[in-house]
């Protein structure tokens, strides 16, 4: 497959799924939407629906990897070439902050009546009103709808928890459904990545919100940093490097076990 091909579809296919699965993020947190708090089962689905969305838009043109851990898996198993590896990581890199400028640009409303809602940011304020940025958590109130957190904060058991994550979803993509030059998912392929995506998401989601995915948590934090959101509060980058580190792990050591177990 081109260049171009690569860029197009993990680009476009990227960013569908960061709209879909950072909308249903934003749903389910924002006030003033239809389906605020309707609880970790929808965010699972949503995340599911939104792999499988992404992945049928970009299965034949890219092969639709859509994530970096997916890319180095493939890779290591042989499916990738190496020196195309660079162009699908900055093209999903590309395409999620595609995407989560379209979750923003999508509730935008919703996204300012929630910043400006006294019970949402009145921990956040000092007196006068105004976001007090020395007593604002790393975290600030809408950083969950573009990236992932930990509910306890203890390095290693994150990371621990992505990678166990990654592997899981990397080798279930390796050992099914490949499309015929073993370069990303076809059609059955992404239906069956998807229902992974929802079973890691209920069983694996708990402790760190399931990344899974560098780009996916990458990219939005870089526009939630950059974003005119008022009171946004911090976008939580000392814990950054874990959810981008842990799935690239993750993604290798599914390809090696891969080659060793199953090639």
């Amino acid at each position: 497959m081109s260049s171009s091909d690569i860029f197009i579809g993990e680009t476009i296919g990227t960013a569908v799924l960061i709209l879909l699965g950072g909308g249903v993020c934003a749903a389910v947190t924002l006030k003033r939407s239809k389906a605020q708090n309707a609880g970790w089962t929808a965010i699972t689905f949503g995340w599911g629906f939104a792999v499988l969305t992404g992945a049928y838009l970009a299965g034949g043109v890219s092969g639709a990897h859509l994530n970096p851990a997916v890319t180095i898996g493939l890779a290591i198993k042989g499916g990738t070439e190496w020196s195309d590896v660079p162009l699908y990581l900055g093209s999903q890199l590309l395409g999620a902050m595609i995407g989560a400028v379209l979750v923003w640009l999508t509730y935008y409303g919703q996204f300012r009546a929630h910043l400006t809602d006294p019970e949402v940011v009145g921990a956040h304020t000092g007196e006068e009103g105004m976001v007090d940025k020395a007593a604002a958590p790393k975290a600030g109130p809408v950083l969950g709808i573009f990236s992932t957190g930990p509910e306890i904060r203890h390095a290693v058991q994150n990371m621990v928890t992505e990678i166990i994550a990654t592997v899981v979803l990397v080798l279930a993509i390796l050992t099914q459904g490949l499309n015929d030059d073993g370069n990303g998912l076809g059609t059955l392929g992404a239906l069956v990545t998807a229902l992974v995506v929802v079973g890691i998401g209920l069983s694996l989601g708990g402790p760190t919100g399931y990344a899974i995915n560098p780009v996916r948590d990458l990219g939005p934090r870089i526009v939630h940093a950059l974003l005119p959101l008022p009171n946004k509060g911090g976008s939580d980058w000392g814990y950054a490097w874990i959810p981008v580190a842990g799935p690239l792990i993750g993604g290798a050591i599914a390809g090696g076990l891969y080659n060793v177990a199953f090639a």
